[in-house]
């Protein structure tokens, strides 16, 4: 074993001992329900938690237990949440995945999520059922190193910022716009929130909205991010939830220091803006190092779509015996050209690991998947596609099909590994092929995954548009080895990967245009979710499900069970 896969080794052992030794079990009772907000000043329904939109911050200690008893009472809808990051070791049940680990939570009924949260680090939580997560059910989990265990840099206090999109569409209009020949798509989100708050401004519509839009609402408007004291240092644990927008985040006159990234620490640097896409948190350090007469804006811009209608999101930092509610004297920051994709490229690859903090990968890997990303017309709707393959989820979901014997309920052909990458051209994808189906990757349970994800460019929109996907993996974290320009090329590009201080995250970008390559180890005994975290994007079938280990599963509670080919059994 390397010296510092040893280091690594030796220090999480020892902030694993001392979670156990004073691991402590969290209880939270959650109604979910709708109720009309005016997150933006615009009022329209939002799924909430215990009347809220977004839901609660839940913090745990490493080694904590965290259960949330889910009463669902949407009436006519169903549900299940999703604890983003959480790698649910022991737990593959309690991942929240419709379709995937479980059967939804239907009306009137109560659901029990019981896991342990086994890494400090800033996570999140949102709704995995549908596009609901469009709707507001969402919010942050934080998990702290045990006491007496010090982190890598030091601050004063902190403060969460969780960023999110919003729509005046509600979340049913935007689902059947999708499924809808010709397609409808979602359109550009009117509002940018920071912290559940935003402000839409209602002279756009006609007659002002009509009373349903009212800029005095004391629920909408531009929020305190909070109140600093001068000199002092404080860490923003930084999270988005957007559906469909990737954002850049800024302070104005303020630098910031990132030093983690989904949960582990990384080589702090220094940067102006935080390009930040969805499902990925980040922690930074801010200093109130600027005139304290004043506050100052933060401000989330939209990059890589036009955002011709969607005005930036703000925020004020506030410094001590200001009035928090001032207003700045200045503009806001005008925030990055949203199409300059070199400058997101090159703060992807300016983040790596913190020597000594994460465990290096494996110098080579047992299999690797080329996953080309395309849209497609299949049986005349537009849908994505994965190596040709629009994933749908069946409705006994995957987990509990293959703990039950249940092979009829997925499809027993597995998914191509590869496409026809040296003849296939990214520019000029073919318009109509492909199929729906709900496949899975089977993998060997402890092999080492190298996944290459492959953009192209997109069907009926301009030349060379190509878009930006967030992917998200359940269940595991992967070492980010590397972005590449135009198509993946096995032989020229394997020596381009970094091997040697990756950085590891559970959400990584696939810029325009571009691949993205990264590594995994399937050591977790389950079935996982590897998806586009924009919801239409999922929704339209950009997903991939991989299993490993699953005879390891112990017996499945039966409070996951129950629908598909389960409804009305008893096991």
């Amino acid at each position: 074993m390397r010296v510092a896969q040893l280091a690594v080794l030796l220090a999480c052992l020892c902030a694993a001992a001392a979670a156990v030794a004073e691991a402590k079990t969290h209880h939270h009772t959650w109604n979910i329900s709708y109720q009309y907000k005016s997150l933006d000043c615009f009022e329209k329904l939002a799924v909430t938690i215990n009347g809220e939109s977004p839901g609660p911050t839940i913090r745990a200690t490493q080694g904590d237990t965290v259960v949330v008893t889910v009463h669902n009472k949407l009436e006519t809808e169903n549900t299940a949440i999703h604890w983003h990051g959480i790698r649910q070791h022991n737990s593959p049940w309690a991942d929240g995945t419709a379709g995937v680990t479980q059967c939804p939570i239907q009306p009137g009924e109560t659901f029990t999520y019981r896991f342990v949260v086994d890494r400090p680090g800033t996570y999140m939580y949102h709704a995995h059922y549908g596009m609901q997560r469009v709707a507001g059910l969402d919010g942050m989990l934080i998990v702290s190193v045990p006491e007496g265990v010090a982190e890598p840099f030091v601050y004063d206090a902190e403060h969460t910022v969780l960023l999110m999109d919003w729509w005046n569409k509600t979340v049913y209009d935007q689902a059947v716009g999708l499924a809808s020949n010709p397609l409808k798509f979602v359109g550009e989100p009117q509002s940018l929130l920071i912290n559940g708050k935003g402000m839409f401004n209602c002279s756009q519509l006609a007659n002002g909205g009509g009373g349903a839009c009212n800029m005095s609402r004391p629920e909408c408007g531009w929020p305190t991010l909070f109140t600093a004291v001068p000199g002092r240092t404080y860490r923003l644990r930084i999270g988005s939830l957007t559906s469909l927008s990737s954002l850049s985040f800024e302070i104005e006159g303020h630098t910031m220091k990132v030093v983690e990234a989904d949960g582990y620490y990384v080589s702090p640097r220094v940067v102006k803006n935080l390009f930040i896409y969805s499902g990925e948190t980040y922690s930074v350090l801010v200093t109130a190092d600027q005139d304290p007469s004043r506050n100052y804006w933060a401000a989330s811009h939209i990059v890589s779509r036009i955002p011709t209608k969607t005005a930036p999101g703000r925020a004020v930092f506030s410094y001590a015996r200001n009035d928090p509610r001032a207003l700045p004297p200045t503009t806001q920051p005008a925030g990055p050209a949203w199409n300059d994709t070199e400058s997101r490229i090159k703060q992807s690859n300016l983040f790596v690991a913190l020597p000594g903090y994460v465990e290096p990968p494996p110098a080579r890997a047992d299999r690797r998947l080329l996953l080309l990303n395309t849209q497609n017309w299949i049986g005349g709707h537009l849908k994505w596609a994965i190596n040709g393959v629009s994933l749908s989820f069946p409705a006994t979901p995957y987990l509990v099909a293959m703990k039950q014997g249940l092979r009829s309920e997925f499809d027993q052909i597995p998914p191509p590994d590869s496409y026809d990458y040296k003849n296939y051209d990214i520019a000029r994808p073919p318009v109509a092929n492909g199929t729906v189906s709900h496949p899975v990757y089977r993998l060997a349970m402890g092999s080492v995954v190298d996944l290459v994800l492959q953009n192209t460019n997109q069907l009926n929109v301009g030349p060379n548009e190509s878009h930006t996907h967030p992917w998200h993996l359940h269940g595991h974290d992967m070492w980010v080895l590397g972005y590449g320009e135009g198509k993946f090329n096995p032989e020229a590009d394997e020596g381009k990967l970094n091997v040697r201080n990756p950085v590891m995250k559970n959400t990584v970008v696939l810029h325009p245009q571009r691949w993205t390559a990264v590594r995994f180890k399937a050591d977790n005994p389950g079935v996982w979710l590897f998806h586009c975290h924009l919801e239409a994007h999922v929704y339209m079938g950009m997903g991939v499900v991989f299993e490993a280990g699953v005879e390891l599963v112990p017996r499945l509670p039966a409070s996951i069970i129950g629908c598909g080919r389960t409804k009305g059994h008893h096991y």
